[in-house]
């Protein structure tokens, strides 16, 4: 399937995405407009996908909260839509200053259809009929990301934060695009978070596998869903710097990358909390219940820890963390399961990991990291390991230091060796 994905990639075509803060003002939104015109006149078709305006989402929510606690969902995704219409529309009016057409879409109109989970829907299916025709024309065609239109109801839908990569990607990959290029205000995908740590270097090549987990992780560059729909349509993310024309940081598929270090990179998050019941009944089916309710209410769970009981008397623990937005939900979700248990919570907490293919077949990475935390006198509350990442759950204000200490602990600073950059407008084309 994959070799006829890549058989139907066209060359002429490339996929844009501009995140908020490349498009920020008006003089971002030039910047934009004359690199998608530049690659216009290159020869390529051009499809730009562009966010909201800065923090203009972010104003958008404090609008919705200024009104209600609880803002309805439905009507959350109608305000928020809004803000990628406008910079889309602004954009197209500046290319077509520049002399050449451009017309701007809405979600629904660029053919997004998504299911109807609103202000997290996911992408079900892209028609991009209307697009493929203007680009026939020889248009520049800009599409409002984030956002779609339910199967069902024909409501507005979002995607959820960052939900700009994934309408990017998945444009992608209908058009058969030969890459989708992801356009921020960073050079690239680095060893760390480089307001952290400031020998944190760039990374000239990720594996899909190593840059999902550094975005379930924490890591901000991309979406999580945006990797893992171009890894499972093969299509090759190319990161890099609005405000120059670095090569920036290619995502592609593991058996085209050369062997990787032991470590990739050391990611963060403090953006989670963590729910713990106690009391919970020692039976089977009461975590199955309490999980597909979480499920049902579309609230994402992390790491999980659950306890044996003491005795059967006696009920168990079970801990597992949310994104700190889904937290007021996951607890009124569980109160109305009425199971009896108890229920703690915890805003302060975040969340350090280390990822890296090479973990694979190193033994001891495990201890290095948990000897590294200790050295530093930071305690470990929960973790979650994969073949290629390890997670530690710790205090909220000892991230920084731990992401520093494991960082250096790794030997992942700039002066480390670095790989061959790769060379090229793009990496060539996916061939497995």
């Amino acid at each position: 399937m994959a070799e006829a994905v890549t058989e139907a990639r066209s060359s002429q075509i490339v996929v844009m995405k501009f995140g908020g803060t490349s498009v920020a003002g008006p003089d971002e939104i030039k910047r934009a407009a004359r690199r998608i015109v530049a690659a216009r006149e290159a020869g390529k078709s051009v499809v730009a996908v562009l966010s909201a305006r800065g923090k203009t989402t972010d104003e958008l929510v404090e609008m919705a909260r200024e009104i209600s606690e609880r803002p309805d969902p439905r009507e959350m995704d109608m305000l928020l839509s809004t803000g990628e219409r406008i910079s889309c529309a602004l954009c197209a009016m500046a290319i077509n200053d520049l002399g050449h057409r451009a017309i701007s879409l809405t979600g629904s109109q660029a053919g997004i259809v998504t299911d109807s989970s609103h202000t997290k829907a996911r992408i079900i299916d892209v028609k991009a009929d209307r697009i493929k025709a203007a680009l026939g024309e020889g248009s520049v065609v800009l599409v409002a990301g984030f956002q779609g239109v339910s199967t069902d109801s024909r409501d507005v839908t979002t995607l959820g934060r960052g939900g700009s990569d994934t309408t990017a990607v998945a444009l992608a990959a209908a058009l058969g695009a030969e890459v989708c290029e992801v356009y921020t205000d960073v050079a690239g995908v680095f060893s760390a978070d480089p307001r952290i740590v400031s020998d944190a270097r760039k990374l000239p090549v990720v594996s899909f596998e190593e840059m999902l987990e550094m975005a379930a992780s924490g890591a901000k560059v991309l979406q999580l869903r945006a990797v893992e729909y171009a890894r499972n349509h093969g299509i090759p993310i190319h990161c890099r710097s609005s405000a120059d024309d670095g090569v920036g940081t290619l995502v592609v598929s593991e058996d085209e990358t050369m062997e990787r270090p032991l470590v990739t990179a050391v990611t963060h998050s403090t953006d989670e909390a963590r729910v713990t019941l106690t009391g919970v009944p020692d039976e089977p089916g009461v975590a199955g219940r309490i999980f597909t309710a979480l499920a049902g209410a579309n609230v994402n769970v992390d790491v999980i820890i659950q306890n044996e009981p003491v005795s059967h008397s006696e009920g168990a623990d079970l801990s597992f963390t949310v994104e700190r937005d889904d937290l007021a939900v996951a607890k009124d979700t569980i109160e109305a399961l009425d199971t009896g248990v108890g229920i703690e919570q915890n805003d302060k907490i975040g969340k350090v990991s280390i990822v890296g293919a090479g973990m694979r077949s190193h033994p001891g990475v495990a201890a290095k990291v948990f000897s590294t935390l200790g050295d530093h006198k930071i305690n470990i509350e929960m973790i979650s390991t994969s073949p290629i990442k390890i997670s530690c759950v710790i205090a909220a204000d000892s991230v920084p230091v731990a992401v520093e200490a494991l960082h250096k602990a790794f030997g992942l600073g700039a002066d480390a060796v670095r790989e061959e950059e790769p060379t090229g407008e793009h990496r060539p084309r996916v061939t497995n």
